[in-house]
Parts: C-alpha cells; structure tokens; sequence
C-alpha cells in the first residue's frame, strides 16, 4: 500500500481513440508518444482546484492527457463546467456513480440525489438538463490505456471479475438486463475490496485505477489504486491526486 488503511475525442499524441471496441462503454487507448498520461479520482464539481494541480505539475494539454475516475459533479461550486470539461479533448472520464444520477435523471430517487448534493442539476433549465444528460450517456463504464507496462484500466469504484478481461468480454457481447445492472452495480457502487483490504488484485492489467472511496492518501490493493484523496473537501484538507500511468508514480499537489 502507499498509505495504511459522445463523442469520441481524438487522445492527445495519439492521433485517434482505437476503434477496436464494439461496446460503447468501454474506451480505449493506445499508448501517449509525445507526453504523459495523468489520472485524477472524483472531482465533484471543483475544477478551478483541479486545475491547480495540473498547473502545479506543469500539466501540458498539447501532450498530456488527463484520465478521470468518474464523478464528476455534485457537492462542489463548479458542477456548471463540466460540459466545458467535456468538451477539452485531453480529458477522458469514466462514468461515477453521481455521473449516473445525471443519465438517469428523469427516473432516478432525486431526493436522494439531492441530500448527495444533486441539487445544483435541479435549478438547471429542462433544455439544459437535457444537455448535461447527452454528454453523460457517452461516458464510458471503463477505460483501458496502453503504457509501456502494460495496459492500466480505470473504473469509478472496482471491477467485478477477477480478471479486467472477464469485464471487457461481457461488455463487448453486449450483456444487457439485470446482468448488466449487476455488473454496473459494483463497477459504480462497490467498495467490498477497500472494506476488505483485499490485495488479490485484478488479473490481464498492469493496474486498475479507482476512485468513488476517499482516502487520506493513494492506497494499493494489490494493482488496484485508490486516489480519491478528497480534492472535492479541501476544507477539511483534501487534495486531488494525479497518478502517472506509465510509472504509478502518485504526485501530491498540495497547496
């Protein structure tokens, strides 16, 4: 451990996003020759302060490209820019749970979603929810990367095999019903491995990047990091961590 405890963008450096997969919820990239490849766990709605830690890294959009364990709103100030995040063709996100709330807002328990700090979608206009609901059904379900040491997944919470290639095999038959609402469930929700310290780790990866859990630093599961270190609370001393993926290097901005 390192602590106790719709659009298809063309990638940056890389030309074009593979066209390799037939399943829209999973994303994949070939390898970065110009720069590095950066991952940040849950942003929830505080971009101006992940824009912080990418300056103090000296973070270039020209060559660098950043991945996003999911959750990209709720709870912050700055949940309004995501779009603009979006539309950045260097940023890569996965979907998160409070993500999933956006996709599903015409039917999801919105009173739950506002006590998890929904509200900010609820004083949008039905034109604008609309958009933000757009934007957010293209999100992958899971990202792989090729880096030098093999390919790195990202999901928002864990994966729900005990290999990524039993993920990617169901997802790209087309799985559907309550199997896919199963596996949804844990890739989404689940933080069985963390409550365990499980250090099995997740086979066919070189590692498996995860936020949806805050933790005080990175912490490692066998090849599953965790580094949602609360960039999101930095009132009560949170800070967002960047994860190089080609060395699993964590570097810790703080102010």
């Amino acid at each position: 451990m390192y602590g106790q405890t719709k659009a298809n963008k063309p990638p940056v450096g890389t030309g074009k996003e593979t066209d390799m997969n037939p399943s829209p919820l999973i994303r994949r990239f070939s390898r970065n020759p110009l720069g590095r490849d950066l991952a940040v766990g849950d942003i929830h709605g505080y971009f101006a302060l992940l824009q912080q830690a990418l300056d103090s890294i000296d973070f270039n959009p020209e060559r660098d490209r950043l991945f996003s364990a999911g959750d990209l709103t709720d709870r912050g100030p700055e949940c309004a820019k995501a779009l603009d995040w979006l539309a950045r063709p260097w940023f890569h996100p996965v979907c998160g749970n409070h993500d999933d709330y956006v996709c599903r807002y015409e039917s999801c328990d919105r009173e739950n979603w506002i006590r998890n700090g929904g509200g900010w979608f609820q004083h949008l206009t039905p034109a604008e929810q609309a958009a933000f609901a757009v934007h957010y059904r293209s999100l992958p379900l899971a990202i792989e990367v090729t880096t030098p040491a093999g390919p790195v997944g990202l999901l928002h919470a864990d994966c729900p095999f005990s290999s990524w290639q039993g993920l990617l095999d169901q997802l790209d038959a087309g799985v559907s019903g309550g199997r896919l609402r199963a596996i949804k469930n844990v890739c989404l929700w689940s933080r069985r491995r963390i409550e365990r310290l499980d250090e099995g780790g997740v086979a066919d990866l070189a590692a498996l990047v995860v936020g949806h859990t805050p933790v005080r630093v990175p912490v490692r599961l066998g090849n599953v990091h965790y580094i949602d270190t609360g960039g999101w609370y930095p009132e009560e001393g949170g800070y967002f961590t960047l994860l190089d993926l080609n060395t699993l290097t964590p570097h810790f901005p703080l102010p």
